[in-house]
């Protein structure tokens, strides 16, 4: 009886095996490769205990772009953070979840997360595989659980072979979830921009005399908080921004418990920053301009406040001119427009 059963299961086996394995769910033409520009410092993301592979990238983007991960099945991670803003939204300066609800928070951009050694504009998360949690368990957003996930990904149309060709075998975890999802945000790399090609010496780099003068204001104002060439220090401190009465948003230390971390919020890369609007954790800045006046004119001093901002920066007009012109050569427009992260 066994052996009989055996003879019609084994061809079956075999074929999906095969099928299985020579779906590449992306053009093979697309070689995955991690890579870490000359001068930059080793990623803090470990490979090695996830190994990157083309199927594993390819299911991590599907998951991404996949509503389902929402409990109404309405939004997906790519709602709030779409490839030509450098994964973020420029609509309005809160997220927005399921059932229209607002969130407390402008979502942040995504692009070299390897490096991050924490995540969220509180640092609530310290691990990029356990990252998509926070969005997908916030009430607010996307409103449901990882085994719920997992429960539909094992019957919806697809994810079994996807799964398969990723891991070995067609069992859909939480753990090769978060896995999947984890290989396609680290891919997410940026560092390709007319300022790169400039320190590279590259065709496309040459600066305009504003872009050198506002390098030269960057660096002599902006780089402690911002330095080359990841464009933040991953610290987190009170920028002298006033308390939005209504969210109440009190920052790191909602995680600490700290008072000393009172108003503290992640400082964001500056790459891409052209086009990432609307700037801070809650938005309130439509605009570069904006944003550099008030490390300007628009400090509001307090306990907490960062020894960067006691004393206000000194601009003219003519120097935000000349900084925002070189912010604006941060932009990677081949990471905005690289066809292996869109959908």
């Amino acid at each position: 009886m066994k052996t009989a059963l055996l003879k019609y299961l084994f061809p079956v086996v075999v074929a999906f095996s095969v099928i299985a394995a020579s779906l590449s769910f992306g053009p093979k033409e697309e070689t995955i490769r991690f890579v870490r520009p000359k001068g930059w410092p080793k990623p803090i993301y470990n490979f090695a205990k996830n190994k990157l592979t083309e199927s594993g990238f390819y299911l991590g983007r599907k998951l991404f772009y996949d509503p389902l991960l929402s409990a109404d099945g309405s939004i997906s991670c790519a709602s709030c953070h779409t490839q030509w803003s450098a994964f973020t939204h420029v609509d309005h300066g809160l997220s927005h979840g399921i059932n229209g609800m607002k969130g407390r928070r402008n979502s942040m951009t995504i692009f070299n997360l390897a490096w991050n050694p924490s995540f969220m504009w509180d640092g609530g998360i310290n691990n990029l595989e356990v990252q998509p949690l926070g969005p997908i368990t916030n009430s607010a957003e996307m409103g449901t659980t990882l085994a719920e996930i997992v429960r539909k990904l094992d019957t919806a149309a697809g994810y079994k072979a996807r799964f398969f060709a990723a891991f070995g075998d067609s069992a859909v975890t939480g753990q090769r979830v978060l896995k999947a999802m984890a290989q396609f945000l680290a891919m997410l790399e940026s560092y390709n921009s007319k300022y790169d090609k400039y320190i590279r010496g590259e065709t496309g780099g040459d600066f305009t005399a504003e872009e050198k003068n506002g390098l030269q204001l960057f660096r002599k104002n902006c780089a402690s908080c911002h330095p080359e060439p990841l464009f933040t220090d991953y610290s987190y401190k009170n920028t002298g921004l006033t308390l939005d009465a209504d969210i109440k948003d009190f920052g790191r230390m909602t995680i600490t418990g700290n008072c000393g971390d009172s108003l503290k919020f992640k400082t964001p890369s500056l790459r891409n920053v052209g086009m990432s609007y609307p700037y801070m954790h809650d938005g309130r800045f439509r605009t570069l301009r904006q944003a550099v006046d008030h490390y300007v004119t628009g400090i509001t001093d307090g306990p907490t406040l960062a020894k960067e901002y006691k004393t206000p920066i000194a601009l003219s007009e003519q120097d935000k001119t000349n900084l925002i012109a070189f912010l604006k050569t941060l932009t990677d427009d081949v990471f905005l427009t690289d066809k292996r992260y869109r959908e």
